[in-house]
């Protein structure tokens, strides 16, 4: 069941009235009904899905306990190992093993060696990337001491399974997460209030603008050379405007969830859009994985190419983000997607600008021409990459590129389908940005629009915004990561 369901509407109504209602005296059995709830959100998509959850929060769950308590740092290593196995074991079967295998078969059949391989039919358990590199941070955190290991295993297992951020994140660190657990929780208004506007901006980005921008992108994609060069540049831009509502959409919903049953989750996105350069765009998007990736995978590689000064750094970006964009799938146009992005820090670093942080003029309401040009750069850089993102291989990337190199890039669109509904669609994707715009220093695009407004207004507004939201509900499609 996704968020924009009925089914999910019913799901958590029925949980939220229990757990406040019902439960909200007894933590441990408060506890073990957001248990039950994660296990049934999971168990609604596919049973066996669960079953590889349970295994894994186990394992991890046993780990945890008998690192901290052994004493002696090599079987402390030898423990930890055996989780890093059983995680990255796990996800690299479910989600590797078949690209493995046919990549391998590939690299013999240069040579003319015919490799009798069979693939396996398998389906990728959903939210396993963010669950594994859940548990996986949980694991390292204990065995370098920065926490110690929860000995109740109700806690560990909702904090592995949390169901609003269990298929697409944010990933939040055990550190962050599981004292909230360990406390009790108090119904505060204010929040769950906060939460809802959440919720609704994330249902806006998602069934308006995402879903809308779907039909147009998925014909412009699957035939390319049967467009304009215009065409296939407004098709990328629709691309990479879908994908952001898509999954900016998802977790301000999976935040606003969060905060109606009293947790507060890493905040996903900050604005992306508004980046001045790639180093820029990277700490706004993705947020939770990409702090993830830096402390776990860029920190250690820094420090073992320290002596290599600016090229060892080079290195250690590249490899980074080579790995952020394997994260994302088996296929070699996300590994490309991923160099490319470690290759664009290379500028930065050669000037020594990586970590200089850019910030958006706040007390002005236009940003000034550098900084316009910037974001438009910025923008224009992460749009055209995307298109390998999207593109099944690598090949069609190419294609899609060929074609969008053109001279017809200057001619006029030819848009399929109804042009009064690409119409409606850049006008939601205007209001969107100018909304971001405005609210760019809050937690999100609804944060606090309209709050102090005169109160008719302010309702007007909210219920506008949910008839839009209930006028271009359709069928129910799912969010994009959720392949990931």
């Amino acid at each position: 069941m996704v968020f924009n369901s009925i089914h999910f509407v019913l799901f958590f109504a029925t949980f939220f009235s229990l757990y406040w209602f019902v439960f909200r005296q007894n933590l441990k059995i408060q506890n073990l009904l957001l248990l039950t709830g994660n296990y049934i959100f999971l168990a609604w998509w596919d049973w066996r899905f669960l079953l590889i959850l349970v295994i894994s929060s186990i394992v991890n769950f046993l780990l945890g306990i008998y690192i901290a308590k052994t004493e002696n740092e090599k079987n402390q290593r030898f423990l930890l190992i055996l989780g890093l196995i059983q995680g990255l074991g796990g996800l690299l079967f479910f989600k590797y093993y078949n690209f493995f295998v046919y990549s391998l078969a590939d690299a013999f059949s240069l040579l003319n060696i015919n490799l009798n391989i069979h693939t396996l039919h398998l389906i990728l358990p959903l939210g396993i990337s963010f669950y594994t590199f859940r548990a996986i941070s949980y694991l390292l955190d204990v065995e370098s001491g920065r926490i110690k290991p929860t000995k109740d295993w109700i806690i560990f297992f909702s904090y592995l399974s949390f169901f609003p951020s269990l298929l697409s994140g944010p990933i939040d660190r055990a550190r962050n997460f599981i004292p909230q657990l360990e406390k009790k929780r108090i119904f505060d208004y204010n929040h769950a209030a906060d939460g809802l506007r959440q919720i609704l901006w994330g249902l806006f980005k998602k069934v308006v603008i995402a879903d809308n921008c779907d039909t147009l992108v998925n014909q412009i994609f699957e035939n390319p050379q049967a467009f304009s060069s215009s065409t296939l540049l407004l098709g990328a831009f629709f691309y990479t405007i879908q994908l952001y509502a898509d999954f900016s959409g998802y977790s301000d919903m999976a935040i606003g969830i969060s905060r109606l049953i009293g947790f507060n989750l890493t905040k996903n996105f900050n604005f992306p859009f508004f980046a001045q350069n790639i180093s820029d765009f990277w700490q706004r998007w993705h947020i939770s994985l990409t702090t993830w990736m830096t402390e776990y995978v860029f920190t250690p590689l820094s420090f073992i190419f320290r002596d290599y000064g600016k090229t060892g750094t080079i290195l250690a970006i590249i490899i980074n983000f080579v790995l952020v964009g394997l994260w994302h799938g088996a296929n070699w146009t996300f590994i490309l997607y991923g160099l490319l992005h470690g290759c664009y820090f290379i500028p930065l670093i050669l000037r020594g600008t990586l970590n200089k942080k850019k910030h958006n003029t706040k007390d002005r309401l236009f940003p000034t021409a550098k900084e316009l040009i910037n974001i438009v750069m910025t923008f224009t850089l992460v749009m055209l990459t995307l298109v390998i993102f999207k593109s099944e291989t690598i090949r069609d990337a190419y294609i899609y590129y060929s074609d969008l190199f053109s001279t017809s890039l200057f001619s006029i669109p030819t848009i399929p389908g109804k042009k009064i509904n690409i119409l409606f669609t850049l006008l939601f994707i205007l209001i969107m940005f100018i909304i971001e715009w405005i609210e760019r220093q809050g937690e999100y695009g609804f944060a606090t629009l309209g709050l102090k407004w005169y109160r008719p207004i302010k309702w007007t507004m909210y219920y506008g915004l949910l008839f839009i939201i209930f006028y271009f509900t359709g069928k129910e499609q799912q969010f994009i990561y959720f392949q990931f």
